[in-house]
C-alpha cells in the first residue's frame, strides 16, 4: 500500500477503535472494532505480519499480567477485602465528610498501587458510594477522587497499571528501583491532588460533629492480605532473576482462584469472566494498530517535538507532550507510542513519559480506559457526572500534580541515579 492511504487507514481504525471503546454502544465488547481494524492493517498491507506479530509477542506478557491481576482483585473482592475497606473507612471518618475524604485517598492510593487500577475503579468506587450514603453525606468528592486516584495514584510501582508495565519495559529499571524513583513523585502528586480536592470541593465537605461508628468491626480476610503480600514479594524476586512479573501474578491469581473454588464460592466460568477477555483482546489488537501508525509517520513526527536530554526542562516537556497525547489518543496508545522514543535519553525520559500519560488523563474522560470505566459505574448508582465539571476540576488537578511530580521525579534521579 502507498504511505499516504496508510497513514490515512491507520489512523482511521485507530480513532474508530477509540470511539467505540469510549462509547461502548449497549456494552458491547471495546474489541469488537479493535480486533477487526488490526486484522484489516495486515490485510490490507498497512503492517507486515511479522510486525503485527511481533508487537503481540512484545504484548503478549503485559496482557498476561493484567489478566492475572483482574483476577487476583476480583477474588480478594470474594473474600471480603473491600467490604473490610468500607467498614475501615466509615470507622475512620467517625460522621465527618473530611476525614472520609482523606480515608478515601489513602485507601484508593494503596488499592491502585497494589491491586492496579481497575480494582480501585470498578470494586473500589462502588464500596464508597455506600460508605457515603450509610454516613449520610454527599458522594461526590469522594467518588471524583477514586477517579483520580486511579490514575495519578498508579504511579507507584511497575504492575499499578497498564501503562506502568510498558514503561517498565521500555525503562530497563529493577522492579525496586523502579518503585524507589517514582516513590517521591506519587506522594508528591496525591498530596496535590488532596490539596485540590479538599478546595474544589469545600461546599461538599462541610465541618460535622463526630458520629462514632458503633457496627461492629470488619472482618479482616487475612488470606486475601497475605496472597496479596506474597505475590507483591513475588514482583521483586522475579525482577531479581529476570522473570517477567506476569508469572508472580498469576502465581497469587492461582491460590485465590483455588481456595474460592474449592469453596465454591466462584465458578470457574466467573473466574474466566473476572478475567475480561475482550478486554484483553483489544488490548493486543490496539497494540497492532498502533503500531501501523507509529511505522507510518507517527513517531518521525512526535520525534521531532520531544525533548532531548534528562535534564528538568527536558522531563517536564516529555511529561506535557505525553499529558497532551494521551488525551488526544488515550494513554495506553501514548505509552506505546512515547516510551521506545523515550527511552535512547534513559530511565528518567521514559518515567517523565509515564507521569504524563498517567496523570494528565484526570483532564478528559477519553484519558484513560479508567475514566472511561469509571463513568459506567457512576452512571449505575445513578450520580450525575457533568462533563464541565470533571474539566474544570482537571484543568486545575493535572498541572498541580503533574509539574511537582515531574520535579521530584527529577530530584530521584540525582539523588539516586538510574
Amino acid at each position: 500500500m502507498n504511505a499516504p492511504l496508510a497513514v490515512v487507514l491507520s489512523v482511521t481504525l485507530l480513532v474508530a477503535s477509540l470511539t467505540w471503546a469510549v462509547l461502548r454502544p449497549a456494552g458491547r465488547s471495546e474489541a469488537l472494532v479493535a480486533v477487526p481494524a488490526a486484522a484489516l492493517t495486515v490485510v490490507a498491507g498497512v503492517i507486515s505480519p511479522q510486525h503485527a506479530l511481533a508487537e503481540a509477542e512484545r504484548l503478549g506478557p503485559v496482557v498476561g499480567f493484567l489478566a492475572a491481576v483482574l483476577v487476583l482483585a476480583h477474588l480478594c473482592d470474594v473474600e471480603g477485602l473491600f467490604t473490610a475497606c468500607g467498614a475501615w473507612m466509615a470507622r475512620r471518618a467517625a460522621g465527618r465528610p473530611r476525614r472520609l475524604l482523606t480515608a478515601v485517598f489513602v485507601l484508593a492510593s494503596v488499592v491502585t498501587a497494589v491491586l492496579s487500577l481497575d480494582a480501585t475503579v470498578v470494586l473500589l468506587t462502588p464500596v464508597v458510594f455506600a460508605t457515603a450514603a450509610r454516613m449520610g453525606v454527599r458522594s461526590r468528592p469522594h467518588v471524583y477522587a477514586c477517579a483520580h486516584l486511579s490514575n495519578t495514584a498508579s504511579l507507584l510501582l511497575p504492575v499499578s497499571n497498564l501503562t506502568n508495565l510498558l514503561a517498565f519495559t521500555a525503562s530497563g529499571l529493577s522492579f525496586t528501583r523502579f518503585a524507589a524513583l517514582m516513590t517521591l513523585p506519587w506522594l508528591v502528586a496525591v498530596a496535590a491532588e488532596y490539596a485540590v480536592f479538599r478546595r474544589f470541593f469545600a461546599a461538599d465537605l462541610p465541618a460535622a460533629e463526630p458520629a462514632p461508628d458503633d457496627g461492629p468491626a470488619p472482618e479482616v480476610p487475612l488470606f486475601a492480605l497475605i496472597t496479596v503480600g506474597c505475590t507483591l514479594a513475588g514482583f521483586v524476586v522475579a525482577s531479581a532473576v529476570g522473570l517477567e512479573p506476569v508469572w508472580a501474578a498469576l502465581a497469587g491469581a492461582l491460590v485465590m482462584a483455588g481456595r474460592a473454588l474449592a469453596r465454591r464460592r466462584v465458578t470457574p466460568a466467573a473466574v474466566v469472566r473476572s478475567a475480561a477477555p475482550g478486554f484483553l483482546a483489544f488490548v493486543l489488537a490496539l497494540g497492532v494498530v498502533v503500531r501501523a501508525v507509529v511505522d507510518h509517520g507517527l513517531a518521525d513526527a512526535l520525534r521531532r517535538v520531544l525533548p532531548d536530554g534528562s535534564g528538568l526542562l527536558a522531563l517536564l516537556g516529555l511529561a506535557a507532550v505525553a499529558a497532551v497525547l494521551a488525551n488526544l489518543i488515550n494513554n495506553l496508545p501514548a505509552v506505546l507510542v512515547l516510551a521506545p522514543l523515550a527511552a535512547p535519553a534513559g530511565a528518567g525520559a521514559v518515567l517523565a513519559v509515564l507521569l504524563g500519560v498517567n496523570i494528565g488523563p484526570n483532564l478528559t474522560y477519553a484519558g484513560s480506559l479508567a475514566t472511561l470505566l469509571w463513568r459506567r459505574v457512576v452512571h449505575g448508582h445513578e450520580e450525575r457526572v457533568a462533563v464541565g465539571e470533571f474539566t474544570r476540576l482537571g484543568l486545575l488537578t493535572v498541572p498541580a500534580a503533574l509539574v511537582p511530580a515531574v520535579v521530584a521525579l527529577w530530584a530521584s534521579v540525582r539523588v539516586l541515579g538510574v
